[in-house]
């Protein structure tokens, strides 16, 4: 079975969000959030708290213990991107795409121990 966490309208770029994402698939949950917590980017941060939240998704809404948990997908979209403007020489401005994403966490645990009473 799986859970998942999804965290819209995150102000950071998927570009930056990616490379550390790409980073905790096949990790077991409680060593991703030991991993990503001494990170130092701003988006090690962002996904601390999506993975939290997945952990914290399985263990009070379908009862299964965190350590069991393992992260078989983490996806990142794009999200909103605000559209400003850059004040340049002579009168003019080009435009700026100030870009947000959206986290998307999915958790997996193995569902046979379960079945036999071992959690």
């Amino acid at each position: 079975m799986k859970v998942q966490a999804l965290v819209k309208n995150v102000r950071i770029s998927p570009l930056k969000l990616r490379p550390v994402a790409g980073c905790l698939v096949g990790m077991q949950a409680q060593e991703a959030l030991q991993t990503l917590r001494w990170m130092k980017q701003k988006s090690a941060r962002l996904l601390w708290k999506s993975v939290k939240s997945a952990v914290a998704n399985a263990e009070n809404n379908l009862n299964v213990p965190g350590e069991r948990l393992s992260i078989c997908e983490a996806r990142i979209d794009e999200g909103v991107a605000m559209k400003r403007f850059q004040p340049v020489s002579r009168g003019s401005a080009h435009p700026i795409h100030k870009r947000g994403s959206r986290i998307r966490i999915v958790l997996t645990w193995d569902e046979e121990k379960r079945q036999f009473g071992e959690g």
